[in-house]
């Protein structure tokens, strides 16, 4: 199949805007729990009158401080309750949101804040405001420096006082459908960033549209946790779903504090990136193998994963099959399950392939892992596994009112309302990329399935052509080997190269716990990395990496670095993408020295 397309179940009105369903909901139940946030180290309801009192309070303080329609505002911030606030306000405000990474460097927030034109600014710490003030004397425009820590909304509160209802009323009135929402910075992998240009109608087409195939996930007594960043298009857009639909949102600023907050506030379904799963797999043997459980744990996890595939069949699982299933959920599959609160029993994930050995563990413990495809540009997910026909190993079928092509040269196309309309200020690089059909070019490569399942396969301009003239597309190989415990992350080089080698960094939390178990723990973890032992661990997760791909494509060398890819180190974008031309710079003399050899 080369074209798929599903017909929209969600229409959007050419008057509407994402504040209307906030709106609509809080009329119909004031009262109704829309969000959590959490006080003093206890999670505190938010009913939906309440937080649509705030947002109007803060939209109040943005328009005194004379933010202006069609204005751009930007929040720089940790994953928390003020940053949903702020969103929505900025709307209130008739104005345009430009999100920044917490982790922005002084240069990429004076290239945003400079390209975007924004004239005010919310920082969550007083870092971010040293940071903001070190390059503000190139950013005329900027006006205005909210600090959240230090009291941002009250500040916004008491500064819309003089503000009347008719005038805020009047500036969301004049929000339609085709008005721009916000400007989304794309990663930057190769290059600087460019801004994104996403309307009101493009979000409200993705959420009506996603919630309306994935309504079991949106059901009456549901409830999310959202630790993704904000800056990135699918945390907000599970954000928007969430208050749309509307369902219990929750927000995590550390990762550190997920174990806790899962557990407290019990989630129904999360939204989260395939490397989550793979630590909680992975922290989960590490734990049976020092208990001295890892027969039993591998026992249940081929159980798992043989239930799920036997789920696809006409007959299902045989009783046998049934009653080993029953008891490793006793044994093993409750536990796992109450790591991830308990009520979890989907997962929303992107970025990245899980593996199809991984989703159909998951599944086989009752946990669904939906995986979907999507970017910046298509507003989040343009196809997703849904509940009740999940084909693992693949990212889905076209969202309602989305189509889905492959190129004559394996490129990936996507078409529907929430496509963007273009990137801010590079009418160049959008031409390059939208046709005058709507067609949007992705960049990445893929197949559809007879039934019109997509498979990602790799990125174009990351294809590999060795000295043999084989093209190897990277992505394939990366991902299985940087699903072994022990392995960070993984990069493949070769380009025009006699063979195909790879650079792999470890993980710090796994590796001390891999040498405790081996008897090693006494080495550094230099003399680690130069292990026999440990380097014929990796072999292991290079030769699972090489079962996915011909010989030609297989990893013949590997080098394994000190220190890690990490966004403080320029290895990997503020959404953990890897930039592949700083790390064949950085380390040109370990892929010398493989090739020298």
């Amino acid at each position: 199949m080369r074209e798929k397309s599903i017909p929209p179940l969600y229409e959007v009105p050419a008057e509407d805007n994402l504040l209307g369903p906030v709106i609509r909901n809080t009329a119909e139940q004031p009262e109704r729990v829309l969000l959590a946030r959490q006080v003093d180290g206890a999670w505190r309801d938010v009913t939906a009158a309440r937080f649509l009192a705030e947002v109007r309070s803060a939209a109040k303080g943005l328009i005194a401080a004379g933010v202006g329609p069609r204005d751009k505002v930007a929040i720089m911030s940790r994953t928390r309750y003020e940053w949903t606030v702020l969103d929505y306000a900025v709307w209130g405000a008739g104005a345009v949101s430009v999100p920044l990474y917490e982790t922005s460097s002084a240069e990429q927030v004076e290239w945003i804040l400079t390209d975007s034109g924004a004239v005010a600014i919310v920082v969550e710490t007083e870092a971010h405001r040293s940071l903001v003030a070190k390059v503000r004397p190139g950013l005329p425009a900027l006006k205005q420096v909210w600090t959240i820590n230090d009291g941002a909304l009250d500040q916004l509160d008491a500064g819309g006082a003089s503000v009347g209802d008719e005038l805020l009323d009047e500036r969301i009135a004049g929000l339609g459908a085709d008005e721009l929402a916000t400007i989304v910075y794309t990663s930057g992998t190769t290059g600087r960033p460019k801004g994104c240009v996403i309307t009101h109608r493009n979000l409200l087409a993705e959420c009506g549209n996603t919630i309306a195939r994935l309504q079991p996930l949106f059901h009456d007594n549901a409830s999310s946790l959202l630790f993704l960043p904000l800056a990135h298009v699918l945390g907000r857009v599970v954000q928007l779903c969430s208050l749309a639909a509307p369902v219990k949102l929750g927000h995590v600023s550390d990762l550190k504090d997920l174990p806790a907050a899962l557990a407290a506030f019990q989630p129904t379904f999360l939204p989260a990136v395939p490397r989550v799963f793979e630590k909680v797999y992975n922290s989960a043997r590490a734990q049976a193998v020092a208990g001295g459980k890892q027969k039993v744990f591998d026992l249940a996890v081929d159980t798992s994963i043989a239930y799920s595939r036997a789920l696809e069949t006409p007959s299902g699982p045989g009783l046998a099959l049934k009653l080993k299933h029953k008891l490793f959920d006793r044994l093993v599959y409750g536990k796992l399950r109450a790591v991830l609160g308990g009520r979890a029993a989907y997962a929303l994930s992107g970025g990245a392939p899980l593996g199809e050995r991984l989703g159909h563990f998951y599944r086989g413990l009752g946990f669904l892992v939906l995986e979907g495809y999507g970017l910046a540009e298509s507003s989040a997910a343009t196809t997703t596994n849904p509940p009740d026909v999940q084909k693992i190993g693949t990212v889905g079928l076209p969202l309602p009112g989305s189509s889905v092509r492959i190129a004559d040269d394996g490129e990936v196309q996507l078409k529907g309302e929430h496509i963007f309309t273009g990137y801010w200020n590079n009418p160049g690089a959008t031409a390059a990329v939208l046709d005058a059909d709507g067609w949007f070019s992705t960049g990445d490569l893929g197949s559809l399935d007879e039934e019109g399942y997509l498979r990602i396969t790799g990125r174009k301009k990351e294809i590999i052509v060795t000295s043999g003239g084989k093209n190897v597309a990277p992505a394939v190989i990366e991902d299985r080997i940087r699903a072994h415990a022990l392995v960070a992350e993984c990069m493949v080089v070769g380009d025009a190269k006699p063979f195909i080698a790879a650079l792999i960094t470890l993980d710090e939390e796994m590796l001390p716990r891999w040498a405790a178990q081996n008897g090693k723990g006494a080495l550094t973890p230099q003399q680690l990395r130069e292990d026999a032992d440990l380097l014929a661990e990796v072999q292991l997760a290079v030769d699972l990496g090489n079962s996915a791909v011909s010989r030609a494509e297989a990893v013949r060398e590997f080098r394994v670095l000190d220190g890690q890819f990490t966004e403080a180190s320029g290895h990997l974008t503020p959404s953990l993408k890897l930039k592949r031309n700083v790390v064949r710079a950085d380390f040109d003399a370990q892929i010398r020295e493989i090739y020298a050899e």
